[in-house]
């Protein structure tokens, strides 16, 4: 998936989900770093629906490692 303004503001509020710095959150960030845990997937579920229009499912969501698992699975919902 391009980085584009939408992926970059998607990342931003990813990062408030994930309480860290919005810096850290890149396509090399792995979810092993924070606590990856139900509330984190839901939330991230809605925001993946808010900016993307695509609703990906809770346990493809949870088995991703980091953001570019979370993007790939994105982009494959969106058919790119």
């Amino acid at each position: 998936m391009p980085t584009s303004e939408k992926t970059i503001a998607f990342l931003v509020e990813l990062a408030d989900i994930l309480e860290v710095d919005p810096a850290r959150v890149t396509v090399d960030f792995s979810f092993s770093e924070i606590d990856w845990d139900s509330l984190a997937v839901v939330s991230s579920i809605a925001l993946i629906d808010e900016h993307f229009d695509v609703i990906v499912g809770g346990q493809a969501l949870s088995d991703c490692g980091g953001v570019s698992d979370l993007l790939a699975l994105v982009a494959d919902k969106l058919g790119k």
